[in-house]
């Protein structure tokens, strides 16, 4: 099987062309094993469907397909561009939360991510749906913090036990720009990056900094690089745009049990 390796500021993928669905029953868990298998956060498989440039297909790597992966989403356009699904800068692709756009500028990529309802906000933690659940705190010292131990009491509290949520951390750095740091169910472990993540933070930001109803531009600065949510507050969060650039590592074919 040829796959090819992606990585979104250190969220890392297996990639598949998988249009003409030879690969269906694929063993995801060994496949993104660190030490037995290629090793990646995740797996995506990218397949046609009707209506839209493709569909994206997303696993965790404990094997179990996944909610949206904002990171995952901009490396798979980048993915689609180089194989030539669509041919202009723009696309129009169909993920598990429904239909995204996309802008594609030399591996550079902007995904237009689900309007966002409602943020509950619960003594500053708030709690919210980017694509995939997510829980932020903010904090101070963000570097100093131990994210494991903090987010098992939280993923792992008896509200979220069963289905599981996101953890992320947040730092304020001034105005418009946050350092966040982010544990990701289904991963089970804190990843360089999230996509729905740091989109959750930002949107949360603008609660936790009172920003007004307008648009917005909030830099986020995570462990394995930086990212961008633009987004416009009104009654609701529309017009929501995850930015930053997609990376391709390296490609090569892999023999399946």
């Amino acid at each position: 099987m040829h796959f090819v390796k992606y990585q979104g500021t250190g969220n890392d993928f297996i990639l598949i062309d998988n249009r003409k669905r030879l690969f269906d029953h694929l063993d995801v868990k060994s496949l993104c094993h660190p030490k037995f298998g290629i090793g990646a956060d995740g797996l995506m498989l990218l397949q046609e469907i009707a209506g839209f440039d493709f569909e994206m297909v997303y696993y965790n790597s404990d094997g179990n397909i996944s909610s949206m992966c904002g990171n995952g989403g901009r490396c798979i356009v980048d993915f689609a561009k180089s194989l030539g699904v669509f041919k202009n800068e723009s696309t129009h692709f169909k993920a598990i939360d429904g239909p995204h756009d996309a802008i594609w500028d030399n591996h550079y990529v902007e995904l237009k991510m689900i309007d966002v309802e409602k943020v509950e906000n619960e003594n500053n933690h708030f709690v919210l749906n980017t694509g995939s659940p997510h829980y932020v705190k903010f904090v101070t010292h963000i570097d100093g913090l131990d994210i494991i131990q903090e987010a098992h009491s939280i993923r792992y509290s008896d509200r979220f036990k069963d289905e599981g949520i996101n953890v992320n951390f947040v730092e304020v750095i001034d105005q418009q720009t946050i350092k966040v740091r982010t544990y990701e169910r289904g991963v089970e472990n804190q990843t360089l990056s999230c996509g729905t993540g740091v989109t959750a933070c930002a949107l949360s930001f603008s609660v936790f900094s009172k920003l007004g109803n307008s648009k917005n531009e909030v830099h986020i600065l995570t462990p394995g690089g930086n990212l961008k949510v633009k987004f416009t507050k009104e009654a609701k969060y529309t017009d929501i745009w995850l930015c930053g650039p997609a990376t391709k590592v390296y490609e090569g074919n892999i023999e399946l049990a």
